[in-house]
């Protein structure tokens, strides 16, 4: 048969465009240090190595993030949740939370010393101040 009859066999080399096509690329890299020494012992009390491994908002950040093996992610979360019940850790972070709630606090304060002119069922209060 002629090649121009032929058009969709395959070449030899179709789609190699170099002669080592699966060698990687020699490229340097930083290699990280671990987070967790062979040393340090992973305990509740140790809470310079727990705070490291809790966000701001106080969750326990996930292991991808920690770069940690999964038995060292495992006795982290313990370590975290024993501090939490022995109230060496806050459950929950929330300095924004605290701050928003006197705020709110302080308008509610403001809007009761104000007084209603109505109660709930819409009868207008004495004059003489009781309810």
């Amino acid at each position: 048969m002629d090649k121009s009859k032929r058009p969709f066999l395959k070449s030899k080399r179709p789609f190699l465009k170099s002669k080592r096509p699966f060698l990687k690329s020699k490229r340097s890299f930083r290699r990280r240090l671990p987070p967790i020494q062979p040393g340090d012992r992973i305990d509740y009390r140790n809470m310079s190595l727990i705070s490291r491994f809790i966000s701001e908002q106080g969750k326990i950040l996930p292991r991808r993030l920690n770069r940690l093996t999964l038995k060292q992610q495992r006795l982290i979360t313990i370590a975290i949740k024993q501090a939490r019940i022995l109230s060496l850790l806050p459950f929950v972070n929330n300095q924004e939370q605290l701050k928003k709630n006197k705020s709110t606090a302080i308008a509610r304060k403001k809007y009761k010393s104000g007084g209603k002119k109505y109660k709930s069922d819409g009868k207008k209060y004495k004059s003489d101040g009781k309810k």
